[in-house]
């Protein structure tokens, strides 16, 4: 029998929580189910907690016992329980980083769509090297030159995400704050803000700027967010930028309040980049024409 893992992954609790959430709906206790299947209380509680696995045949056998016929979400629970995790963050499990930055590089690869707010930073996946080093450098003082380019590096492999065969699609929302910001120097700004312009060129990517001067007062937030949104909606996730809370939010209710969320500052802020549509880029009332009238500042 295998060993108990002693750091199970975003993905591992996952599933554990999706078993556990479909043992509740059907009422039945740990210890019937065990018996059902010829395991202990104690295994199934290591398998709801991510600690240990299980096989695709159990995994249809319990769903199976629940009385789930939602056949999409058994075959991608047992999809989850069968990957091995081993992309390529896998190569980068030493400091600086950590379980959380892998399990989010896992997380975006398997999911559809993103919904992305920020209002400090630009968004990570939407950064130039120069200003990811500018940030770390400014963020982390007492690191070092390697440090902070493993940093790069890592942010760099994940950006690859958006230009691939097969490529997520990608919503940001960015407040105008996170575009004036003077802790990275102007150059690096201004190159920063021409790749934001760039980027906005992919058919899968979609950049709006949240003004200072909205039109409404749109939903209030501490820390960025992440909607990252799987093929079913039952597996959302949101990834909230906190420097001590758990990052991953998983709860259907809270799933829902940071969906509106960005539904609503989606329309409140500016209508998306489009540098095909030069006359709306005249505009300051665009994404676009607010951001050349910062370019033209710097």
């Amino acid at each position: 029998m295998m060993g108990l893992r002693a750091n199970p992954t975003q993905r591992q609790r996952r599933l554990g929580t999706e078993l556990r959430r479909l043992r509740d709906e059907s009422g039945l206790t740990a210890t019937s189910v065990g018996r059902e299947l010829g395991f202990s209380a104690a295994h199934l509680n290591n398998i709801e907690s991510g600690r240990t696995g299980i096989s695709a045949t159990k995994l249809r056998t319990l769903a199976e016992l629940y009385g789930c016929r939602h056949a999409p979400l058994i075959d991608e629970l047992v999809a989850m329980s069968q990957s091995n995790g081993r992309g390529w963050w896998s190569e980068f499990n030493h400091p600086p980083h950590n379980d959380s930055a892998r399990d989010l590089a896992e997380l975006e690869a398997m999911s559809v769509r993103h919904r992305n707010f920020q209002w400090v930073n630009m968004p990570g996946l939407l950064q130039t090297s120069e200003y990811m080093k500018a940030l770390f450098r400014s963020g982390q003082p007492d690191g070092d030159e390697d440090t902070w380019d493993r940093f790069v590096q890592f942010r760099r492999r994940r950006q690859r995400l958006l230009t691939e065969a097969r490529p997520p699609t990608y919503h940001a929302i960015i407040h105008e704050a996170a575009l004036r910001m003077e802790f990275v120097p102007r150059g690096v700004m201004r190159r920063q803000i021409e790749h934001l312009v760039d980027m906005a060129r992919l058919p899968n990517v979609t950049v709006q700027i949240l003004p200072f001067h909205a039109d409404e007062y749109p939903p209030a937030f501490s820390s960025p967010f992440n909607c990252l949104d799987a093929a079913l909606p039952e597996l959302n996730t949101v990834y909230v930028e906190h420097p001590t809370l758990c990052p991953f939010v998983i709860d259907q209710g809270h799933l829902t309040q940071f969906s509106d969320a960005f539904q609503k500052l989606s329309e409140v802020a500016l209508p998306p980049i489009d540098v095909d549509d030069r006359d709306r880029g005249r505009s300051r009332r665009t994404s676009l024409g607010l951001v050349q009238h910062i370019l033209y500042e710097l």
